[in-house]
């Protein structure tokens, strides 16, 4: 019986010095992580910034953002983001066709407490008045 409580101690130790580490890493907090376009005329770029600040005590380094087509390209902060400090996923939408209602998602990679976030955009692709 001693032996088995004498583990259960170690495991509820490594536990919470598992989860006090945790608290030192990066961390996004995102001023939004959602964006409607609306509507938008076809053949017409539109872009949105997505602003975050690093809320954890380590350095955050973004090593990946991809999106789910050629359609929705990101562009992002390279450098680490200090503690405290912002930085910016910029993404740009293209539509080549009328959509009555799209949602585009764009998978970040990092190394944050959550290394894989996802932001949305979204809206309607409508035909130019001018044609």
């Amino acid at each position: 019986m001693k032996h088995l409580m004498k583990l259960c101690a170690v495991i509820i130790g490594f536990i919470g010095l598992t989860a006090m580490q945790d608290g030192t890493k990066a961390d996004f907090k995102f001023d939004k992580e959602t964006h409607d376009f609306g509507k938008i005329v076809q053949g017409k770029p539109v872009s949105v910034d997505f602003v975050f600040t690093n809320t954890g005590e380590e350095p955050l380094i973004i090593s990946n953002v991809e999106s789910t087509c050629g359609c929705t390209v990101p562009k992002y902060t390279t450098t680490p983001v200090l503690k405290g400090a912002k930085g910016t996923i910029t993404v740009t939408f293209n539509a080549a066709a009328i959509q009555p209602g799209f949602t585009k998602a764009v998978t970040i990679k990092s190394n944050a407490r959550t290394p894989i976030k996802v932001l949305y955009i979204k809206g309607e692709v409508i035909q130019s008045s001018t044609r």
